[in-house]
Formats: structure tokens, C-alpha cells, sequence
């Protein structure tokens, strides 16, 4: 955002509700330009202060923010946010306009309140550009319809989703074919006698192919080698092409601590992720699966019938189907079968709402968090935050398939770590492209 070069050229941001409760700092980030938070937001913050959610604690840590910012001077006045760089700061409160949102929409709500701010704002700040800035395309469709500017907050999107494809995993064609011999004698060979001049990147997958052979391999960024990955089984689990061979190998390669995994429904991102744990087993104390929960309509869970344990396990069953089908190709006889149902007697494999574990300390734990696409980034900082010694956390997810009504392709916390953690040597990110559940599946994700 380039500096304004005079008073006129400050902008008025006007912050709706969704805003805060996506980044509680967000009133930072407009550089110079002054920001307005209607009172409505503050009264609609008020009813999002109690819980352990993170839109809870974004309501909280917001409150705190302003608090301080505020100091001794009365919130409805101009107040400058901190810093020589930064503009201004006030709470307006409900205004009287010769437009009026609730008139012209047909109904009284909080929406139409905060479009009422702006409007104010835009008859009485005439040489200043408002602009309503909202996660909620519906409310920004609505400004715009009252000659108001509007935007999403873009601070942390990702600008360029397309080279998030192109993350992990490579295929080189026109490899000598001796080099490839060498890789399946020796298992390994040094990087820049197939690489040359090429960029690596550490934990970085390869497909490698001549006229006459190919072969998968991995980038050891330790050694500076590329080493031969073969399809292993994990819990009687089997890779079905190279990217769930790719994705098995980072999720059972000690040297890699955190994992994502991209893909569409079917391509066996949950199953792989937990089949590679139940394989790991004895070299973590737990192991903890989870997703968010993102209610059908988002309709708050409360009004689902039964005990909250009943209300939870319609959301939970996915990750449970996964769990079942890895212990249905063991018979019930046989030890591996046995031992999934004793590591969930005795609480060594658990399935939970992500909220449950939140606040938890995640020490020598194999965590898979499935739906990242889901969670704010905010959400995937504090969970990778929790790590302690021994812990491994995969995040499985479609980035294009969001549940939630503030999230999207650029701004979901899966996009936001497979963009700022790539080429880390702790990271691998792989993407599933190929559906393996079945061809009727393939064919509703091909052509419906």
C-alpha cells in the first residue's frame, strides 16, 4: 500500500465484524491510512468474547488491543494507533443518514447498521475515500450497491494460488539413463549429477524419466543427494501412484516434522496420513487425529439434537470410516487388527474436534489435523506453536473446497503454510492429483 502523499489522499477503512474476528491486529495493517470501527462491531464482538474457539480469542485479544490503544482518550474521537507510520483510530457510533441501510434493505440488523457507518462516514468526510473492508462478500455486495467501496482484508493472502501447484514435487524428462541405473543400484547419488544448475529444494519429490527407464526420488537437502523412493506398505496400506508414494515417504521420514497434504476428496490424503501413523506407533506416545467443526448451513451445533457427544460424531465419522477401513484389511484374528481397537481402549489413538486439543501441549505426539483448509492461519501458527520435542503434524486439505464463510482459497491457513514454509528443511508438502476411491468418485470430481 504506497504512502499518501497528503491529508486528502488518507483513506477511511471502515472494519466489519469478520475482519476482526479473522486477525485481531488487522487494525495495524492499514499503514497510514485511518481506520473506523463502527460501534455495532464492537457490541457484536461483545457476544464472541466467552469460549475457547479462536474466533473467541480474536474477540478477546481485539478488546485488549483497543484498550490499550485508547489509553485515557475517549474511543470516539481520532486516537493514533502506535507508531509515526501509522494514522488514526475511532469508534463511531450509531449515526442518522439521509441513506439509511435498514430502510433501503427491507430489515433492522448489524449488517445494515456498519453500512450506515459507512455511508456517514462517505456524506461527512467528502474529500476522503471510504471504504468498507469485510470478509463477507455478501455485506460487500451490499456497499457496493450503495455506491460504497468495498474489499476483502487482504494482509496474508496468498496473491498467487497457482504456484502452490508447482510446490513439492517435479518431473524431469531427458535424465541419462545411466544416472537413473545408478539410483536403483546404489539407492542414492549426488544431486547435481542429475540436477545440475537446477534449483533444489530441500524435501522436494521428483519424478525422473529417459527414453528407456524412470524413477521416483527424494531431495536429501542434508546430504545433498537424491535418493530412490519405493512404494512401502504402512499398516498393510499401499501407495497407489507416485504422489501417494511421495506423500507416505514425508509422512514416514523422521527427518521431516511437519507434512501437508493437498488434494481433492478421494485421493487418500487422511488415509495415507493415518495408516503412516499407526506405523509409527511405537515411536510416539499418542496419536491424535482431528478437524475442525464447521456445522452443515454453519449453523451453530446447538441445535442438533442429544448430548454433545452425539452432536460431535457426525463430523468425527469420516475420520473414524478412514480407521475402520485400515483395521477391516487385517481379520478380526490377526494381532494388527486387534491392536487399532486396543490403542483406542486405551486412549493411545485418539479422534477429536480440533477445539478439544487446542491449548493442549502436543509433546512426542504424531498429529494429523484433517480439513486445514478450514482454519485461519492464525489457527495454524498456534497449533504448530503447541509442537514440543518428538512431535510430527500433518495437515491434509483441498484449498479449494472451504466450509467456512470467511475463508477462501488465498486466505485459509493450509494455503498461508504451504506458501510461507516451503522449502524448509523440517516441511514437505505434497499435492494428490489422481482420486483412488474409486471410478464412480473420479467421475463426480472430473466431470460434475
Amino acid at each position: 500500500m504506497p504512502r499518501a502523499k497528503s491529508d486528502k489522499d488518507r483513506k477511511i477503512f471502515v472494519l466489519d465484524t469478520s475482519v476482526i474476528l479473522y486477525a485481531h491486529n488487522s487494525i495495524m495493517n492499514f499503514a497510514e491510512h485511518d481506520v473506523v470501527i463502527p460501534i455495532t462491531v464492537l457490541e457484536e464482538l461483545d457476544q464472541f468474547k466467552k469460549g475457547n474457539d479462536t474466533k473467541n480469542f480474536e474477540a478477546r485479544e481485539f478488546i485488549r488491543l483497543l484498550d490499550k490503544l485508547s489509553k485515557d482518550n475517549m474511543i470516539h474521537n481520532w486516537t493514533p494507533l502506535n507508531g509515526k507510520t501509522k494514522g488514526n483510530f475511532r469508534v463511531l457510533m450509531n449515526p442518522e443518514n439521509n441513506i439509511n441501510a435498514n430502510i433501503v434493505f427491507g430489515e433492522e440488523k448489524n449488517d445494515h447498521k456498519i453500512l450506515n457507518a459507512a455511508l456517514h462516514l462517505k456524506e461527512t468526510e467528502k474529500n476522503r475515500k471510504v471504504i468498507l473492508v469485510s470478509k463477507d462478500i455478501n455485506l460487500r455486495l451490499k456497499a457496493k450497491s450503495l455506491e460504497i467501496y468495498a474489499e476483502d482484508y487482504e494482509t496474508g493472502k496468498i496473491k498467487n494460488i497457482s504456484e502452490l501447484e508447482n510446490t513439492g514435487r517435479f518431473v524431469l524428462e531427458g535424465i541419462d539413463p545411466e544416472m537413473i541405473n545408478q539410483l536403483y543400484e546404489k539407492h542414492h547419488v549426488e544431486a547435481k549429477l542429475i540436477l545440475g544448475t537446477r534449483k533444489r529444494k530441500a524435501n522436494a519429490y521428483y519424478i525422473l524419466k529417459s527414453d528407456k527407464n524412470s524413477v521416483l526420488a527424494y531431495f536429501n537437502a542434508e546430504d545433498n543427494t537424491l535418493e530412490r523412493v519405493d512404494k512401502k506398505l504402512a499398516y498393510n496400506i499401499k501407495p497407489k501412484n507416485a504422489e501417494q508414494t511421495f506423500a507416505l515417504h514425508a509422512i514416514l521420514n523422521p527427518r521431516v516434522k511437519l507434512v501437508s497434504i493437498q488434494g481433492v476428496a478421494g485421493t487418500g490424503k487422511t488415509l495415507l496420513a493415518l495408516a503412516g501413523a499407526l506405523e509409527q506407533r511405537r515411536e510416539y506416545k499418542q496419536v491424535f487425529l482431528a478437524r475442525p467443526i464447521v456445522p452443515l448451513s454453519n449453523k451453530d451445533i446447538g441445535y442438533l439434537p442429544g448430548d454433545i457427544k452425539s452432536k460431535l460424531n457426525p463430523y468425527m465419522e469420516p475420520l473414524w470410516d478412514n480407521l475402520k477401513f485400515i483395521q477391516n484389511q487385517f481379520k478380526e484374528s490377526d494381532k494388527e487388527y486387534q491392536k487399532i481397537t486396543e490403542l483406542v481402549n486405551q486412549e493411545k489413538l485418539v479422534i477429536q474436534p480440533l477445539a478439544y486439543i487446542r491449548g493442549r501441549s502436543l509433546s512426542n505426539i504424531f498429529f494429523i489435523v484433517d480439513e486445514a483448509q478450514n482454519l485461519t492461519p492464525h489457527e495454524i501458527k498456534t497449533i504448530i506453536s503447541r509442537a514440543g520435542e518428538n512431535t510430527k503434524i500433518i495437515f491434509t486439505g483441498d484449498i479449494f473446497q472451504i466450509d467456512t464463510p470467511y475463508l477462501d482459497s488465498q486466505s485459509n491457513g493450509l494455503s498461508y503454510l504451504i506458501d510461507r514454509v516451503k522449502d524448509h528443511p523440517l516441511y514437505s508438502h505434497i499435492k494428490l492429483e489422481k482420486g483412488e476411491r474409486s471410478d464412480l468418485a473420479n467421475l463426480a470430481n472430473d466431470l460434475l
